[in-house]
């Protein structure tokens, strides 16, 4: 795929704002994402910027000489990569404590700055954080991405989207958003996967934390991987690796730290005493996670038991990143009881409204499909706002009040 050197990207308007009433504004996402690139544009309109790169080896020794200095600035100042030097940040702290101004300080960052060592206070209450994914469907197809807001209308207008077919889903979630993955093919987008997970775990995963065994974190990724979309039970988990559990936690802590999966806990409610509390396990890119998993093209397509959980993990990861932009900000997570009803997906509105998402990889549609749905719905009847089962067929359906089947693609069409 062509891609221009640059994309609209919806976390855009979401920085400019927070520059208008926020003294420091934190930009975080996957390395790759397009977060320089991002802030790059958004200050292109704003007079008196600088730009500071921390991956450049004479900027980052700087920074360390003298970090008072190195973070003053009378207009804008950008710190890309501020994981490399933790230590900017109480100078940082001390002068927008000092000087209450709006839009001082973008700082970008390949890992939840929160979560890094040594961070001395982190800017708690100063700050205001933008979550910058891979590139989602709508961003790539110049299309809308407003389901998650459509979703929660009083009575939304469903129509029929464009038209795509079960392979064109299956290559866009093997092809991911990593505009580097984006723009290759075949086996140089293997390469880039490879090399990507490679760097990633043998450095970043370091830079937080002191890793004895690498090997461990290779072999954990890729049983992630195999239980893509999953409840993941630690217990089992750490058996088959024979590590402790408090071990594999901390691993799986410092992956999502350093934004390769994202895990998604399980809903409940008091009606639903029986739900089960085991989270599910997402990877952010689903590229990444076909990858690691062995699974190309031609084996899902072959595959239907396999297809499912890739595209399941495809429309949670767009309906995390739709979130993070949308208007109605839901919470997100999973629904399953111990007596076996689950909903892949249940968002749930601040107003406590509650729409469940089923995902299913068959091009056509039966009632059985909506047992799942019908079960959360008769747990909560006064919460649940609508159900629906987004599957790889063309048509919108309507399976009785408040339950609708939507082509997949309805999501960013």
């Amino acid at each position: 795929m062509n891609l221009p050197s640059y994309l609209d990207r919806r976390a855009a308007p979401l920085v400019t704002e927070a520059l208008g009433d926020t003294r420091v504004v934190v930009v975080i996402g996957a390395r790759q994402a397009g977060k320089s690139t991002l802030v790059h544009e958004v200050s292109q309109d704003i007079s008196n910027v600088r730009e500071r790169r921390l991956d450049r080896p004479n900027e980052l020794q700087a920074a360390a000489a003298d970090p008072v200095a190195f973070v003053e600035h009378d207009g804008l100042l950008v710190v890309d990569e501020i994981q490399r030097a933790p230590e900017l940040l109480l100078p940082i702290k001390a002068r927008v404590d000092v000087d209450q101004r709006p839009g001082q300080y973008i700082l970008t960052g390949s890992a939840r700055l929160l979560g890094l060592r040594n961070v001395p206070d982190a800017l708690v209450g100063r700050t205001e954080t933008v979550e910058l994914w891979p590139f989602s469907q709508g961003e790539l197809d110049g299309s809308p991405d407003e389901w998650v807001d459509r979703v929660f209308d009083v009575s939304p207008d469903w129509r029929s989207p464009e038209v795509l077919e079960r392979t064109d889903y299956l290559e866009r979630s093997v092809r991911g958003g990593f505009p580097e993955a984006v723009r290759r093919q075949g086996r140089r987008r293997e390469r880039f996967f490879e090399s990507y997970v490679n760097d990633l775990l043998d450095r970043d995963v370091t830079q937080l934390a002191d890793i004895q065994r690498r090997s461990d974190l290779h072999r954990l990724l890729r049983l992630v991987a195999d239980s893509m979309a999953q409840p993941m039970v630690i217990a089992r988990v750490s058996s088959a690796l024979q590590l402790p559990e408090s071990t594999t936690r901390r691993y799986l802590s410092l992956f999502e730290e350093v934004f390769l999966i994202k895990r998604l806990p399980a809903w409940s409610a008091t009606a639903t005493k029986r739900a089960s509390r085991t989270p599910k396990t997402l990877f952010v890119d689903t590229g990444i996670g076909s990858h690691l998993a062995g699974l190309g093209l031609g084996r899902l397509q072959r595959d239907e038991a396999l297809a499912g959980p890739v595209l399941e993990n495809l429309v949670l990861s767009e309906l995390a990143k739709q979130i993070s932009w949308s208007l109605t900000r839901p919470w997100l997570g999973h629904y399953r009881t111990r007596d076996g009803d689950e909903v892949d997906g249940v968002l749930e509105a601040p107003d406590g409204r509650i729409v469940g998402i089923e995902v299913k990889s068959a091009r056509s549609v039966r009632s059985e499909d909506f047992r799942g749905l019908k079960h959360l719905q008769s747990r909560v009847p006064q919460r649940f706002h609508h159900g629906v089962v987004l599957y790889t067929g063309d048509e919108v359906l309507s399976f009785g009040a408040g339950l609708t089947a939507q082509p997949i693609s309805s999501l960013w069409a």
